[in-house]
């Protein structure tokens, strides 16, 4: 696959701060006040590793990436920290002009709408209805992609679950009662058909890839960073770059 310039879209899951605050790649500043504008802060996210790998810290990808693989290709990154569906729409897509250009979009976005849903236990009924809405508009957010951007190929990834299927969420919870995993399940379900059904669009299913890598595991085998286990840490942003590649089927490691 050849691309002209590469597209991310989506939230912290996608974005450079919490994986960079993880390694401890930011300035003071950026610590202090968790805002990537704040200061300075290394490419260690997942859309910056998709464009351009670290080699130094991550040698087995060396070569593995766009600047390897689609020399020129221009790189926008316009993912932001929390990011819902709607900032996505307001914020994000308004930034983007139509073309016709080989493009590679990924999408990261639906976890800020379900986490706060899930967290807050509304009633069986509210929660059905949420997930649908969610799910909704998920799938005409693809379809405005797809209007923007007709000859782009489409990365789409589901929306993982920090609880290992647990539906407890310790250290973002404080209640310790099960949460409603069904909304999860269904706005996945809605992302995984699209995947398969929308011309050049690929499925990332990060769901589960990261299933057995939050709250059930040992700390050291975790993918999300440990002062907020809904951020994905520098190995989790990685993985998340990995399983983008191997969708593309990208060569190298």
């Amino acid at each position: 696959m050849h691309f002209e310039e590469y597209l991310a879209f989506g939230d912290s899951f996608s974005g450079d701060l919490y994986p960079a605050l993880d390694a401890g790649a930011t300035s003071v500043a950026v610590a202090l006040e968790r805002a990537p504008g704040a200061g300075d802060l290394a490419p260690l996210g997942a859309a910056s590793l998709l464009h351009r790998n670290d080699d130094a810290r991550w040698p087995a990808f060396a070569g593995r990436d766009l600047h390897s693989t689609c020399p020129g290709a221009v790189f926008r990154r316009l993912v932001e920290e929390g990011a819902t569906i709607g900032d996505l729409f307001g914020e994000q897509l308004s930034t983007v002009e139509e073309s016709d250009a080989r493009a590679l979009v990924t999408l990261t976005c639906g976890a800020t709408e379900l986490m706060s849903l899930l967290v807050r236990r509304p009633p069986s009924a509210v929660v059905r209805q949420a997930a649908h809405d969610i799910a909704e508009a998920y799938e005409f957010l693809v379809d405005a992609l797809r209007r923007l951007r007709p000859n782009a190929t489409l990365v789409l990834a589901t929306v993982c679950d920090p609880s290992d299927g647990t539906a407890l969420l310790p250290g973002v919870d404080d209640a310790k009662k099960p949460v409603p995993l069904e909304a999860l399940a269904t706005v996945n379900e809605r992302i995984r058909t699209l995947a398969s059904g929308t011309p050049n669009t690929l499925l990332a299913d990060l769901h589960a890839h990261f299933m057995g890598h939050g709250v059930s595991a040992a700390e050291k085998d975790r993918w999300y960073w440990r002062r907020s286990p809904l951020e994905p840490n520098a190995m989790g942003a990685s993985e998340v770059r990995r399983v983008w590649l191997d969708a593309l089927e990208l060569p190298g490691a």
